[in-house]
């Protein structure tokens, strides 16, 4: 009798898609990604004033590379599940943690870091899996929380490079509000292609409880 193996989650789905060659070759086309990014992490570094931070989602560092100018590498950390984008970060900042994880199950302590941020990783969680990604974020964090994904009034689906199920445009900021109603809102802004982004609106939201 042949044992029968449950199909996997759309979570694993796009989790093994990540860290195979489709998440290395993300890694190539965003080399470059995050070359004009500096002015927005120093004004958030500067006005919320972080301790540690960290980056759910990180890749190679584009925005890693910019907190770790204001503060200490070994307070900076990044999670990711594709080894390449880690090995790459690991040999261009090596003071800065950088560590292998699922987004859905961090392996942090309760409030442990000033700020927990992601930047374009949202929009890739599936529905049945944004609520624990989300609540992993909000539980690793003691202050700040801060989002950068697409925007839409509408949860939206969109193929993305012609994968079904792997990208979803929503407004992240009030469903961190809705599902955690301690968290309010602090900041809310675009950041354009021109400023070295991607046509995101970011959330910062602090913890109040």
């Amino acid at each position: 009798m042949t044992d029968r193996k449950d199909p996997p989650s759309e979570a694993e789905r796009l989790e093994r898609l990540w860290e195979g060659d489709f998440g290395d070759e993300y890694v190539d086309r965003n080399r470059a990604a995050g070359e004009k990014r500096a002015p927005f992490w120093q004004n958030v570094i500067a006005k919320y004033n972080p301790r540690n931070v960290l980056e759910v989602g990180c890749n190679i560092g584009t925005n890693l590379r910019w907190i770790a100018s204001h503060i200490p590498e070994r307070n900076v950390y990044g999670v990711d599940v594709n080894r390449k984008a880690l090995d790459e970060l690991h040999r261009s900042l090596p003071g800065v943690n950088a560590i292998w994880s699922q987004a859905r199950e961090l392996p942090f302590r309760d409030r442990w870091f000033d700020l927990v941020f992601t930047t374009g990783v949202l929009i890739h969680q599936p529905p049945d899996t944004l609520p624990v990604v989300m609540s992993e974020i909000v539980r690793c964090s003691r202050r700040f929380v801060l989002c950068g994904e697409y925007y839409s009034a509408d949860p939206t689906e969109v193929t993305y490079r012609g994968q079904p199920g792997a990208l979803f445009k929503r407004d992240f900021g009030s469903l961190f509000q809705q599902v955690f109603p301690d968290l309010v809102l602090r900041q809310q802004g675009f950041l354009s292609r021109e400023e070295g982004w991607d046509d995101v609106t970011y959330w910062i939201l602090e913890r109040t409880v």
